[in-house]
């Protein structure tokens, strides 16, 4: 959907994947709660050089559309003990997918699971406390019947961290 205010077009999406509109005041409230997840409103406001209200309410909105889903703690899985990551990529029966996906979500080295195209049919983030832990978690994953074949990869070293605010300053040119 398209709206046309005074003096931009707006863009809206749904949380499926279509565009949402931000501009630079989105992408800076968003840059500083990144930084600063307890900040409060009013002090957000005042760092932006906007007011109280204009703060809250595009807080409101980029919450409303989905584009911020949290204020939660961002936890690092090796401080828990588990240093050790590795993605599986997972060949699955036909008609099991739905079998899988409540298989692995009982399993809580599993951090992530996307359904793919290409070779295999999902793919796995896990977590272990070790490489032998992980031969334990990667015989819960593969364990299941639905489950046809398993690649596994460990990861040596995370290069390029999971970042989004560059992505939220170019969503903002765009």
């Amino acid at each position: 959907m398209t709206t046309v205010t005074e003096n931009a077009t707006e863009t809206t999406e749904t949380s499926r994947g279509d565009r949402m509109g931000i501009d630079g005041l989105d992408a800076r409230l968003i840059e500083l709660l990144a930084e600063e997840p307890r900040i409060g409103v009013l002090e957000a406001s005042r760092r932006l050089g906007v007011a109280r209200g204009t703060a809250q309410a595009r807080l409101d909105r980029l919450r409303a559309q989905g584009v911020i889903r949290g204020f939660g703690p961002d936890v690092d899985p090796a401080a828990l003990g588990y240093p050790v990551t590795a993605f599986a990529t997972l060949e699955i029966k036909q008609g099991q997918g739905q079998d899988v996906r409540a298989h692995l979500a009982t399993v809580p080295e599993v951090l992530e699971l996307h359904t793919t195209t290409g070779h295999g049919d999902m793919l796995c983030r896990l977590v272990a406390r070790s490489n032998a832990d992980l031969q334990r978690v990667i015989d819960l994953v593969v364990g299941f019947e639905g489950i046809v074949r398993a690649s596994t990869a460990i990861v040596m070293e995370n290069a390029v961290p999971l970042r989004i605010i560059p992505l939220v300053r170019q969503a903002a040119l765009d």
